[in-house]
């Protein structure tokens, strides 16, 4: 077992360019010792650094390859790490770096709650000033509870029973059992119920836990633990009722939290200046390609949808030495085979990992040509940042002379196009040739009048979500990325009501908040469409209408075999079939927000979507629903101060592995 001791961690509180401040650094200071926790400044730092393994998530390839690879929505790109998570290989074993990495990030996490959960009431100063009276040393301790509810949830989702530690520890410890999964949900639920009871519903400063967001936790572990039917995780016949309760106080929270009006407003700082209102190039600024502003980021962080989140910086002094990494992970290869387009000649396209890119389940979810969060989750164009190797017309150019020996394309206008089209709305290769510029189509036919497709492992639709094209430098190498990464936001608080309220049979309810969101996502009137939905959604050029009417989800969608919907074989009743029409739900929302392998084991599909929708899952196994405990943590536990014997051992494992 890790040693469960940490140095001082020393966070200073700076004031971001916003009116809210944030966390932002940490000192590891080895002189410091234990009795630092015993001033207000040590304890106060002790609850900063508490924060600190919210950040794991997303500073690494752990993000996409435990949170999205091996589930339904995104298959692998051609440059991939951790392949095995999507493929369930061998190599997703005991000794898999990442989960012995989430195991010790997180139990260090608790410990440093564990800590500050024994010492803060404990506190006497008569000099004290943030922790003076009983009300600010109990927001303290809520807020602990409530980042200790979170790891072990965190945990619980992946291991299942894990060891509960609920005491601080400074020497090496050992003796750690396995603690069943029903006592780990009471755990986490008698913390956030703590939490929400007496955290404030709003904080001046970024990134604090909030009411509102133990409030959404709670709802999401109730729904976690009563979505269980064949596992058993101690679930609860009220726990659905409570899941309804908490989602909707959260969403009725005195207009604390607000769903954003517009999509795009979510991702702001993403999308190239001008978009959507512009829809003709140059879309760059002055002929130059599209560039990234952080002031817009700023605006999107502190929008009222966002509940709860992971806190990343843009300031170098403060030296964040991982900084959010989820930028490099969804992107296409952009930077080789298209002319007009480079890697370094600046940050808005990014760094094209090329880990995953979305499965044919995911592309035909949507309703492209009415719900907005298609084109708005995901890049079809390209825009040109360097005129090297841009193709010129022909000299002479007879069809218009003017263009003759001029270059198709310059810096800012459309290098590349993706054309996401279906089987039946197919065109002839012999049509790329009225674009000036490169085109990818999903569908096409070849010379031959052969059914071909133009997206591969190399060149798909990139998600949009994550990218950040400012990051901490201007460096085209540069991976420490600047955003906050989103934990919960209101979005998912609405799909956790309505999911909650339909499992009650209560399905004109859990249609109301679906069609809030449906709303939302629809294009609103005035607002310009991607041309992508006239040209080959069926649309017309010119409409802006808005396009709620044809969203509205009533219940044929879960009451018939509803084509939208692609249920799998299983789905044979209205409450079968209402389950998969959420996990839908939840990938048109959320898709690849890092919680879609979670979803799927909460609700018990992981085998079945998995194997239905995803072709790189070929090991995929009944048990994959837990992953395995690391080998290291087997080898250092002891029982009664002796080593595990190996029939022990192998209790300690989880089944499969």
């Amino acid at each position: 077992m890790k040693k469960y001791f940490i140095a001082a961690m020393i966070t200073f509180m700076v004031l971001c360019n916003t009116s809210c401040k944030k966390f932002l650094k940490e000192e590891l200071v080895s002189s410091l010792t234990q009795d630092y926790y015993n001033s207000e400044i040590g304890l106060e730092d002790l609850v900063r650094s508490a924060y600190a393994p919210l950040r794991w998530k997303f500073e690494g390839e752990q993000s996409y390859a435990m949170f999205n690879f091996g589930t339904d929505d995104f298959i692998l790109g051609d440059q991939f790490n951790n392949k095995h998570y999507n493929t369930y290989e061998s190599l997703l074993n005991a000794n898999e770096a990442l989960l012995n990495a989430l195991w010790t990030n997180n139990y260090d996490g608790i410990n440093r709650c564990n800590i500050g959960i024994e010492r803060i009431p404990v506190f006497k100063s008569s000099s004290a000033k943030s922790l003076a009276t009983v009300a600010q040393r109990t927001q303290r301790l809520a807020e602990l509870r409530f980042l200790r509810a979170y790891y072990y949830f965190m945990m619980v989702q992946q291991f299942g029973g894990i060891p509960i530690v609920t005491k601080s520890s400074t020497l090496i410890q050992t003796d750690f059992t396995r603690a069943s999964i029903t006592d780990v949900y009471n755990l986490i639920i008698n913390d956030l119920q703590y939490a929400k009871d007496n955290l404030t519903p709003t904080n001046v400063e970024q990134g604090r836990a909030t009411k509102g967001a133990a409030q959404h936790f709670l709802a999401k572990v109730y729904l976690t633990r009563g979505s269980a039917v064949v596992s058993n995780r101690g679930q609860q016949p009220t726990d659905i009722d409570s899941a309804a309760f908490y989602a909707t106080a959260v969403i009725n929270a005195n207009n604390i939290y607000a769903l954003e009006p517009d999509y795009m407003n979510i991702w702001n700082g993403v999308y190239p200046a001008g978009y959507p209102n512009v829809v003709t190039p140059p879309i760059g600024q002055n002929g130059s390609a599209p560039a990234g502003d952080y002031t817009k980021f700023q605006t999107a962080q502190a929008s009222k949808e966002v509940i709860f989140a992971a806190q990343f910086t843009n300031n170098v002094t403060l030296d964040d030495p991982i900084g959010n990494r989820t930028h490099e992970y969804f992107i296409c290869q952009y930077d080789q085979f298209i002319p007009g387009l480079v890697r370094n000649a600046d940050n808005f396209n990014g760094r094209p990992f090329r880990r995953l890119g979305p499965s044919d389940y995911t592309i035909d979810l949507f309703d492209r040509k009415n719900d907005s969060r298609f084109y708005k989750s995901f890049r079809t164009a390209y825009y040109s940042n360097t005129n090297a190797g841009t193709p010129k017309f022909s000299n002479p150019y007879p069809a218009n002379p003017a263009l003759a020996g001029q270059l198709k394309y310059g810096i800012g206008d459309t290098a590349a196009l993706f054309i996401v089209n279906n089987k039946d709305t197919k065109i002839k290769i012999s049509d790329f040739s009225k674009y000036r510029y490169l085109i990818f189509a999903r569908y096409y036919l070849d010379a031959n009048n052969k059914l071909t497709t133009g997206f591969t492992t190399a060149k798909y639709l990139t998600l949009v979500k994550h990218l950040d094209p400012v990051r901490v430098t201007n460096g085209f190498n540069e991976e420490r990325g600047v955003r906050n990464g989103i934990l919960a936001r209101l979005g998912e608080t609405y799909l956790i009501a309505a999911e909650a309220y339909g499992r009650k049979g209560l399905y004109s309810t859990a249609l109301g908040y679906i069609n809030s969101l449906r709303q939302r996502a629809a294009y609103h009137a005035g607002e310009n469409k991607n041309p992508q939905t006239w040209m080959f959604d069926g649309g017309t050029k010119g409409d802006v209408s808005d396009t709620y009417s044809q969203l509205i989800a009533d219940m044929t969608l879960f009451t018939t075999n509803a084509a939208s919907e692609n249920y799998p074989p299983s789905a044979t009743t209205d409450a079968q079939r209402f389950i998969h029409f959420i996990l839908n739900e939840r990938n048109r929302e959320l898709c690849g927000e890092f919680y879609r392998w979670e979803d799927l084991v909460r609700t018990e599909t992981l085998y079945e979507r998995t194997k239905l929708f995803n072709k790189d899952a070929t090991s995929i196994q009944t048990y994959s629903n837990l992953r395995p405990i690391p080998q290291q943590q087997i080898n250092l536990t002891t029982s009664g101060g002796q080593p595990l014997t190996p029939a022990q051992a192998a209790g300690y494992q989880n089944p499969g592995y």
